[in-house]
């Protein structure tokens, strides 16, 4: 069966904290992370709070610029 919604509601969340996680255990702010990666605020700020949903390519965008390997970020 397929996995709901919700499912994937939970799972931007999770990512959404991991990201956020990651990039305050680095001592960044969002900002020095946005110049990184040539982000919009607004799309970034959804990102970490799971409303958004981003792309592979925002994924790894976002992983090299914290220096971490793409499965720290979706474990």
């Amino acid at each position: 069966m397929p996995p709901d919604l919700d499912d994937y509601s939970r799972d931007a969340q999770r990512i959404g904290r991991r990201i956020r996680e990651v990039r305050e255990h680095k001592n960044l702010t969002q900002e020095q992370l946005l110049l990184a990666v040539s982000m919009n605020r607004a799309y970034y700020q959804d990102i970490e709070a799971g409303r958004a949903n981003p792309t592979l390519r925002t994924l790894l965008r976002i992983a090299r610029a914290l220096d971490v390997p793409l499965a720290d970020l979706v474990r």
